[in-house]
């Protein structure tokens, strides 16, 4: 127990270090980027500079800032998260299930999706040499330049709301997963699979007794990246569609030069997603305890 709690503090350590100097860096930029706004709005009013702590009290809590302090940010987030309805348009509780619902929906499809297209490239040599480098080639596309049309296309037949926003996110998170799995099904030794056709094993055999078990590793770390990716996608999707989300929440913010509520939706955003990829993390937890490899 003592070895365990030591162990913890130890890695917690570094984390609440680096998370200081990022805050006072932080308080430092917005301090250097807000000052020119500020002494304008000094010039134009006719107010005499006042003394230095004055100053830096409303270089940190101006209204609109160019780039706002971290307690502003922290404020907002508090006043539309727990101050406000979750049915309101102003909660980021609000924006955020819509998100989250498309997020989910899009990985799921991506996820399967890319299973299904590193089997048939594992298993095939035509789709091996034809689909994967196509595949490659369509995250060479920006999603910026994708999203406007696929939305505009869906609309135009009558397919709207969750979809849409969904099938970005799908687009963004199966290629980690198909080339995570392909690299993980290709990842047993010539010998095991020599081993399975001495024993007559069939191919699909072979597949569920040692190429997805092998995979498994893969796997979870392509999930890793594609649930983050999944996010952008989502509200990437919500930029043009506008309505919920976080992404409607952006381009609000946006078009009224609100930059704390830039920032906060950005805040709840990283924070949605971390939790994501720690909700990944504990589910290859449990699947690993349960396949009987040793916790790492």
């Amino acid at each position: 127990m003592a070895h365990g709690k030591t162990r913890g503090s130890g890695s917690l350590g570094p984390i609440l270090i680096v998370l200081g100097a990022l805050l006072v860096l932080w308080y430092v930029a917005a301090l250097g980027m807000n000052w020119d706004r500020q002494a304008g709005l000094y010039q134009r009013t006719g107010v005499p500079m006042p003394p230095v702590t004055q100053v830096v009290g409303d270089l940190l809590n101006m209204d609109k800032p160019m780039l706002p302090a971290p307690h502003q940010v922290a404020t907002e987030v508090w006043k539309t998260t727990v101050e406000q309805a979750v049915t309101s348009r102003r909660s980021l509780v609000y924006h955020g299930w819509a998100t989250l619902s498309a997020t989910l929906l899009g990985f799921v499809i991506g996820t399967a999706l890319g299973i299904g297209l590193a089997v048939l490239i594992v298993h095939n040599d035509a789709a091996d040499r034809s689909m994967l480098p196509w595949i490659i080639a369509s995250q060479t596309v920006p999603i910026l330049a994708i999203a406007p049309m696929l939305i505009v296309v869906l609309n135009a037949i009558g397919i709207e709301g969750l979809l849409p926003k969904a099938l970005i996110s799908a687009y963004l998170s199966f290629f980690p997963v198909v080339v995570g799995m392909v690299k993980g099904f290709r990842s047993p030794e010539p010998i095991l699979l020599d081993l399975m056709r001495t024993y007559s094993a069939a191919r699909a055999q072979v597949f569920a007794k040692l190429r997805w078990p092998m995979a498994m590793p893969y796997l979870f770390a392509s999930m890793k990246v594609g649930i983050a990716a999944s996010l952008v996608g989502a509200i990437v999707g919500e930029l043009p569609a506008g309505g919920a989300g976080l992404g409607a929440r952006l381009l609000a913010g946006s078009y009224y030069g609100q930059t704390v509520q830039i920032w906060a939706a950005l805040v709840v955003a990283a924070v949605m997603s971390g939790t994501l990829v720690m909700l990944v993390g504990l589910g290859e937890r449990w699947v690993t305890a349960r396949m009987g490899a040793r916790p790492a």
